[in-house]
């Protein structure tokens, strides 16, 4: 199992709304548009794209440091505990377009287990929508991509794990089913729980995906 952090552990949708329209009306961009832009996607990327007249490093910077005064805008779901407890330690990762170390103390803060793999926005070339994290996390793990089943929120994570080769499980927590639906998602929960009985069941190896249903 590849989870993303964002939207599918950690529910930081707000957080990141609050501090994406800060910026936007900070340079006089739409922060609806903005906000579009930056699902499952490195904040470098979205910069690039919205605001290509700005230096996307600096810019990350100042974003960063708005996102770390407000530690409390960026708690876990509830049920990702109970999920994550019962999933062998081996069995599954991380892909996030964040920062390894914010997510981890995210995760810690919440009183989840760490992962043994965890591949952020730094450890790749291309982010989102693009493959290269997941098939980075397979191979951390020592599995195949089709082996893989990737929780994703968003649809540039959808795309980037269908693009890799996996099945994806796509939850309602930031976009409409329709949208993960289009995006390829293969099933559609509205929470982690909807999904449990289909991800602990593929961990030991029983090909139960379709348990997890769509909701």
């Amino acid at each position: 199992m590849l989870f993303d952090a964002d939207g599918v552990l950690v529910d930081s949708h707000a957080g990141y709304a609050s501090v994406w329209e800060r910026w936007s009306r900070r340079h006089g961009l739409d922060p609806v548009a903005v906000l579009e832009a930056t699902h499952a996607r490195r904040p470098v990327d979205t910069i690039a794209e919205v605001a290509p007249h700005l230096d996307p490093v600096a810019e990350h910077a100042w974003l960063t440091r708005l996102v770390d005064e407000t530690p409390e805008a960026f708690l876990v779901f509830a049920d990702a505990a109970p999920l994550l407890a019962q999933l062998p330690p081996d069995r599954w990762a991380v892909v996030t377009s964040g920062d390894a170390d914010r997510v981890r103390a995210r995760l810690a803060a919440g009183a989840l287990p760490l992962p043994t793999v965890l591949v952020d926005g730094a450890s790749v070339d291309r982010g989102k929508p693009d493959p290269e994290g997941y098939l980075l996390a397979a191979e951390r793990l020592g599995v195949e991509p089709a082996g893989c089943v990737v929780v994703e929120d968003a649809p540039a994570g959808v795309r980037a794990g269908r693009s890799a080769g996996m099945r994806v499980v796509g939850l309602t927590s930031s976009h409409p089913r329709a949208d993960l639906v289009a995006a390829g998602a293969d099933v559609v929960v509205t929470s982690l729980a909807g999904a449990a009985p289909g991800l602990r069941a593929w961990a030991v190896g029983q090909d139960r995906w379709r348990s997890a249903g769509p909701s």
